[in-house]
């Protein structure tokens, strides 16, 4: 990105939740939308540090646009709360659905050199950000699997969602739809396929945009080998009827961090 686009960008960023409240005023809302897009494109990406919390002073690339939590550091407090608690350094951590890495890079520091970091993130645009976050913080220890996690191995259909609604793709997830525009092939793995040729977490992080049921049935294995402690987003009440169940069953204790995210605890 040229100098003069990057200084502009930095300036989107900052000023952007001031700018959206200017942008519901008639005319004037449509100009400054007009001219931000025509100043920063909508596909801009810059480098930030992350100003607060516990990965503050760590380098991302973000969209200027939709990238002010991320770089205040302060997005989904409950769930890095848990990471700080729980987390220590020398651990395995699986992030599953990763995406661009905030809380690979988060955990990164926190287990320290002599843990790990497995990011699987199945969108190989999102991917590629993913690894260059990683490297530019120096974060040899963690890894990106490029791809989905599911109940078995095999090639399922992935949706990659509209920037325009999802700048950094957050909302990608497995399809039953293949004819779905943006819909690509990608490769999926179990974790107990996973896990059978590489080090088991120790926390496993998992947001799969509904497909979190999918995931725990390729588990049974690892939690003979690994209780790991997980951390769920749920995407849907009947998902989350279905996990505790299970989770229960394999002797965890739960608890809602938020109305989204459970925390299970192995006892």
């Amino acid at each position: 990105m040229a100098e003069s686009t990057s200084r502009l960008a930095n300036l989107l960023l900052r000023f952007a939740p001031s700018l959206a409240g200017l942008r519901r005023v008639p005319i004037l809302g449509d100009f400054l939308s007009w001219t931000s897009r025509k100043l920063v494109p909508s596909d801009s990406l810059i480098w930030v540090q992350i100003q607060h919390g516990p990965s503050e002073g760590l380098w991302i690339r973000l969209n200027p646009r939709t990238g002010q939590n991320v770089q205040k550091g302060i997005g989904e407090p409950q769930v890095q709360k848990a990471l700080i608690d729980h987390l220590r350094p020398g651990m395995t951590f699986y992030d599953v659905g990763a995406n661009i890495g905030f809380f690979s890079l988060m955990a990164a520091r926190l287990v320290g050199p002599k843990g790990g970091v497995v990011s699987f993130e199945a969108d190989p645009e999102i991917a590629a950000r993913l690894r260059e976050n990683l490297a530019r913080n120096q974060f040899t220890h963690a890894h990106v699997e490029q791809k989905a996690v599911w109940s078995e191995a095999a090639a399922v259909a992935f949706e990659r969602v509209d920037p325009n609604s999802s700048p950094d793709r957050g909302l990608g997830h497995v399809s039953t739809d293949g004819s779905t525009p943006g819909t690509i092939t990608v490769e999926a793995v179990s974790l107990d396929q996973y896990t059978a040729s590489h080090p088991p977490p120790d926390f496993l992080k998992c947001d799969v945009e509904g497909a979190e049921v999918a995931v725990f049935r390729g588990t049974a294995q690892l939690f003979t080998r690994r209780r790991p402690i997980l951390l769920v987003e749920m995407h849907s009440p009947e998902n989350q009827r279905v996990l505790l169940q299970e989770f229960a069953g394999h002797g965890y204790l739960c608890q809602n961090l938020d109305e989204n995210h459970v925390l299970a605890l192995p006892q």
